[in-house]
């Protein structure tokens, strides 16, 4: 019997502020305001359909990620598109970053394996691209498992949340309430993170005391950052922006964060470029992301590696990402 096959990719996602806005009873239009980095790697996952009974097969290549989240994805797939219904499929999903550390690794998982599913049977590219960050928007609400990740993926780059909600969505995928916007550059990012992870996202989100203290730093944030022009110009502002929210909204206190920014700050001192680099926190998991400062002078970060590894992280260099 022949089979169909699919590939489908998405990278990673860094929170740097954000908001919550999820009173709309419509998981369409809830969502965050805010601004971050999308990432280069992230997620792969082949798909493979025989036509026979519905059903799907996960495999994790890496034993990272979450087999149910995929069954959701094919579900709503399948409300959209009846030949999905048609075949019996298996996918393999490979996650170059962890879970639940936040580098967005839910929302890039749903996008590829959706995307995988669609190129399988043909279908074109943009019309795949577009269903596919509308079903993992919803499928990151039904899992509380993020709220603006896809929105900055459909712009790529540094981007920046202008309004929330889904990026697409209607029968047509035209557009969505979710708004973004996004530059990108060649700039080197170091990842790190304790090898346990830390909270779900869901005990912020959800939690009504860290809403109001994440939404008051995150609007203030970003009532300069939605304003003027959204270029490479604005890298210093949204630096400054990312370490004053991580201060205001509490969340640099909790779950030993602070702990993490001083190794990252120490490390860069060591290495000589305690001037030349930012460390910041990436939302919501115990981990850190390491930047250049100044985009007009070229530095290399991969002397932190070592550094950071024997400090008892686990670390990887990646780079920006490319627009959407």
């Amino acid at each position: 019997m022949t089979a169909v096959l699919g590939r489908g990719t998405c990278g990673g996602h860094v929170t740097l502020l954000f908001t919550v806005e999820d009173m709309d009873e419509d998981p369409i239009k809830q969502g965050s305001l805010g601004a971050g980095l999308c990432l280069n790697d992230g997620a792969e996952a082949i798909a493979r359909g025989e036509l026979g009974d519905y059903a799907l097969e996960v495999k994790l290549l890496d034993g990272n990620g979450d087999s149910k989240m995929f069954q959701q994805v094919l579900d709503l797939l399948s409300e959209e598109i009846s030949a999905i219904s048609d075949y019996s499929w298996e996918i393999a999903i490979r996650n170059k970053l962890p879970s639940s550390q936040g580098f967005g690794m839910s929302a890039a998982g749903a996008i590829a394996a959706a995307s995988a599913f669609q190129r399988a049977l043909g279908l074109p590219h943009e019309e795949s691209f577009r269903r596919s960050l509308a079903i993992a928007h919803m499928v990151e609400r039904q899992n509380s498992t993020g709220l603006g990740d896809v929105t900055a993926l459909a712009a790529g780059g540094v981007e920046r949340r202008l309004s929330p909600g889904s990026p697409y969505s209607g029968p047509d995928l035209l557009t969505g309430p979710g708004r973004s916007e996004g530059w990108t550059e060649s700039i080197p990012v170091v990842l790190a993170w304790r090898a346990n992870p830390g909270r779900h996202t869901s005990e912020y989100i959800d939690d009504d005391g860290w809403k109001q203290s994440i939404t008051e730093a995150g609007r203030k944030q970003m009532e300069k950052l939605s304003e003027g022009s959204w270029n490479s110009s604005r890298w210093g502002e949204l630096l400054d922006s990312a370490e004053v929210f991580s201060k205001q909204s509490g969340l640099s206190d909790d779950a030993s964060r602070s702990e993490l920014v001083d190794i990252g700050k120490n490390v860069s001192l060591r290495a000589g470029l305690k001037t030349d680099t930012s460390v910041l926190l990436c939302m919501l998991g115990e981990s850190i992301a390491i930047v250049p400062r100044d985009l007009s002078k070229e530095i290399s970060l991969e002397n932190l590696l070592s550094e950071l590894t024997a400090e008892g992280l686990d670390v990887t260099l990646t780079q920006l990402g490319p627009l959407s």
